[in-house]
């Protein structure tokens, strides 16, 4: 019997790790060091989620480094999530030199991470289109919906702005 207890305490041990792991959203940047965006030490995050093939992603790279620009020096941090594929034979394929090449031209002031096809990102911030912007308050949890569906002529910087004022 104490056998059964043991095995059975191992197994919903096991559970419960695998399963705190796999909620956690752990993106990769460019140069290959893992970032994992909820467990950033008390800061609120801003995810801003595109693809570089994507043209809308070209206005949110310049409402994200003007919110960027906005909040330095706060307890803000900021990163732009690629949701490019890395497998070679997809259709939405990006190398790194690509993003890269994409980042460079926007002049992107936050790192790069990328999310193959978005899965992580996607599915754990209940993100319904990209381009999108993720906040993220002190705890990394997501309290308000993401702001998707970039609209060239719709300045979002004031929105994203009180949101991220609302969680300082």
């Amino acid at each position: 019997m104490k056998t059964l207890r043991g095995l059975i305490a191992i197994l919903v041990i096991t559970f419960v790790v695998a399963f705190s792991v796999a909620a956690q959203t752990v993106l990769t940047k460019l140069d290959g060091t893992k970032v994992d965006v909820e467990a950033q030490d008390g800061k609120i995050v801003v995810l801003a989620i595109g693809a570089s093939w994507l043209p809308l992603s070209n206005k949110q790279a310049e409402f994200a480094n003007e919110l960027a620009k906005k909040y330095a020096g706060k307890n803000v941090v900021f990163y732009f999530v690629v949701t490019d594929s890395t497998n070679s034979r997809s259709k939405n394929y990006a190398s790194n030199a690509a993003v890269s090449q994409f980042a460079e031209e926007r002049r992107l002031t936050m790192p790069v991470l990328r999310d193959s096809d978005g899965v992580l990102t996607i599915r754990n911030f209940k993100i319904e289109q990209v381009p999108s912007f993720v906040i993220l308050d002190k705890n990394g949890n997501s309290t308000i919906e993401p702001f998707g569906g970039i609209d060239p002529k719709y300045d979002l910087i004031g929105p994203i702005s009180k949101a991220i004022d609302k969680l300082l």
